[in-house]
């Protein structure tokens, strides 16, 4: 294909979706339910390795097993609230695309909408992408982004190339162990949790 992707976190104003430049390249950003998002953060914040721990002064939080399902909740929303340490995370994330998501270069989803039609929602990003895509290559594109490839596939250790520490080895250090990258993908897990 005759384009590059790039995967961020960052959304506007870092990125110049709306600047000269800018126009030209396509956005796709995500967003989930906040209490999802808190829920699934106490298993995110566990996955970590403790070199990672240890490189950014003790963060995440480990968060032990025996409260994940309870206190540890409450911790992972507490962090993600306004004035907390991550609030960027998801309030800066989605506060940051909202703006735009009716911009003709940016295409916001919903991971509940991606959740509940895998196959609907890869059809409309290669629309939106003008990604012609037959029958079958759309079949194997739904595959390889379900829930049980992904984890089957185990591709997702994340490292830092680009990073000097004398102390982290990029070929033996992964920021997230492995396995656990991607978790159960569950929609409607905070509202179970909160309620």
């Amino acid at each position: 294909y005759p384009f590059r992707i790039f995967k961020s976190h960052f959304g506007p104003p870092e990125l110049p979706v709306r600047k000269k430049g800018g126009k030209n390249i396509k956005y796709m950003a995500m967003v989930r339910n906040g209490l999802d998002v808190a829920a699934s953060m106490t298993d995110f914040y566990s996955a970590h390795t403790d070199e990672f721990r240890n490189l950014w002064g003790g963060l995440p939080p480990d968060i032990p097993p025996d409260v994940r399902d309870a206190d540890g909740f409450h911790l992972a929303m507490k962090d993600m609230l306004p004035g907390n340490s991550i609030e960027g995370i998801y309030w800066g994330y989605v506060n940051s695309w909202w703006p735009y998501r009716n911009d003709p270069n940016v295409i916001l989803l919903h991971y509940s909408d991606v959740r509940k039609d895998l196959k609907g929602s890869v059809a409309k990003i290669a629309k939106f992408l003008d990604v012609k895509l037959s029958s079958s290559e759309l079949n194997t594109v739904v595959n390889r982004c379900s829930m049980e490839h992904m984890k089957k596939a185990n591709k997702f250790h994340y490292y830092m190339p680009l990073n000097t520490d004398s102390t982290w080895n990029n070929n033996e250090h992964f920021i997230v162990k492995s396995g656990k990258m991607v978790n159960k993908g569950h929609v409607g897990k905070g509202k179970d949790k909160f309620s």
